[in-house]
């Protein structure tokens, strides 16, 4: 059996972090087999290694080893590619196709990403980890083949599987041996040697001296939280190596091409939403039309009061009025001693109007003159009370609305709904 050094000069893997040896250790073991195995771990710490360790040590070593991003793959075409289709299976299948799985008999496969298998795929997967068996699209033949799967994922499976998006019997086939990789942030001694490596390899590269840190910008590599892990790591080292003229790196110079620790990435626009933000978007909408149809009603219910009653807007239900026009600041009661009389009455009550006109002191509340047969609709009476005040104010809508003991938002869209 190999040693771990052996393999880290081998695939030319940098760093000494007892997590990492562990990882290389466990992968030395598994590789004889033909366990399943998945490795585990954010994005960029290097989780493509494992799989090429695996495969280099174990008995398909001469087979084929064939790496799957399976989320660069579109959802529509992931099933012809892993395992083929035959000819006329679907628009433009032309001829029929080997998939990874067919071609790669004997060998082994690595499928990253893996958790972003739709679940239609996930099924066909299952079905040949547990028997080798699958079935090209457009096919109903059953094929054999003898293939070794290694997955990487760097998704919280657990959290996958309760949102129904990873099948929980295909995670447990797939990770028979879980191999996790420690992220960079938790490797402080193995960062300064990997910036030395990168910084070699792209002055060989380029042509050009290697770039050196200064005590405080290594001081501040290793304590920098590199989200990116070695993959950032590597671009930055990158980025330094070509630009920098002074081949000396200071703190000011290294600080320059880091994003602020915190700082987020711009967000997406116009990404899919989740349902649960459907769902509260329309929780929401449902609760301001429900609102507006309650202030609806007990206005209507205050507007019949006053009708049948004759009486003035103070005498009516106090706790109604407070209710459908609300307080102002400090008051209890909205007055309406000024409001104007109405006069949009119905023309075979125009004895009535004349009498009105007569009396400029008359109130439009006092409808005891007014036969019942006569009176208005209540939305009528809620135009001419919104009109009047709009008249009286000369069309000044904040003015109208204090009077009316509304505000201007509602005031706006009574005038909106009856297309004053």
């Amino acid at each position: 059996m190999e040693s771990v050094q052996n393999i880290k000069q081998r695939f030319e893997i940098i760093g000494n972090d007892p997590k990492l040896n562990r990882a290389i250790e466990k992968a030395i073991q598994v590789a004889p087999t033909d366990i399943s195995v998945l490795v585990v771990g954010e994005s960029g710490v290097g989780k493509e290694s494992i799989p090429r360790i695996i495969h280099s040590l174990s008995h398909r070593k001469h087979g084929k080893y064939i790496a799957v991003n399976c989320g660069a793959i579109p959802e529509g075409t992931i099933d012809s590619e892993l395992f083929g289709h035959e000819k006329g299976a679907f628009t433009g299948a032309n001829n029929a196709r080997e998939g990874y799985f067919e071609v790669a008999d004997g060998g082994t496969i690595f499928l990253d990403e893996v958790g972003e298998l739709p679940l239609t795929t996930q099924v066909r997967l299952l079905r040949v980890l547990e028997n080798g068996e699958f079935i090209k699209v457009g096919s109903s033949q059953v094929q054999k083949t003898n293939v070794r799967i290694v997955a990487a994922t760097n998704v919280n499976m657990f959290d996958a599987i309760e949102k129904g998006k990873f099948r929980e019997d295909l995670y447990y086939r797939l990770s028979t041996v879980d191999i996790p990789l420690p992220p960079l942030r938790d490797r402080k001694d193995d960062i300064h040697l990997l910036f030395r490596k990168f910084a070699a390899d792209f002055a060989h590269k380029y042509k050009m001296p290697p770039i050196k840190l200064s005590d405080d910008a290594v001081q501040f590599l290793q304590k920098y939280r590199w989200s990116g892990n070695i993959r950032q790591l590597r671009n930055v080292a990158e980025q330094i190596s070509v630009l920098e003229t002074n081949r000396d790196i200071s703190l000011a110079t290294l600080q320059s091409y880091l994003p602020t620790e915190g700082s987020t990435l711009p967000s997406v626009v116009g990404g899919k939403k989740s349902d649960s933000d459907f769902a509260t978007e329309r929780d929401i909408l449902y609760k301001v039309l429900f609102d507006m149809k309650s202030d609806l009603n007990d206005l209507k219910k205050l507007t019949l009061e006053l009708m049948k009653n004759g009486a003035k807007v103070q005498d009516i239900n106090p706790s109604l009025i407070q209710k459908v026009y609300g307080g102002k600041e400090n008051e209890s009661e909205i007055s309406f001693e000024e409001t104007p009389r109405v006069n949009v009455i119905p023309t075979q009550t125009q004895a009535h109007q004349e009498e009105f006109e007569e009396d400029d002191d008359h109130n439009y509340l006092d409808a005891e003159t007014v036969e019942e047969e006569e009176v208005l609709k209540l939305e009528q009476k809620e135009i001419e009370l919104i009109k009047k005040s709009l008249e009286r104010h000369k069309g000044k809508r904040k003015a109208a609305a204090d009077e009316l003991g509304i505000s201007e938002r509602t005031l706006y869209r009574k005038i909106k709904q009856f297309d004053l």
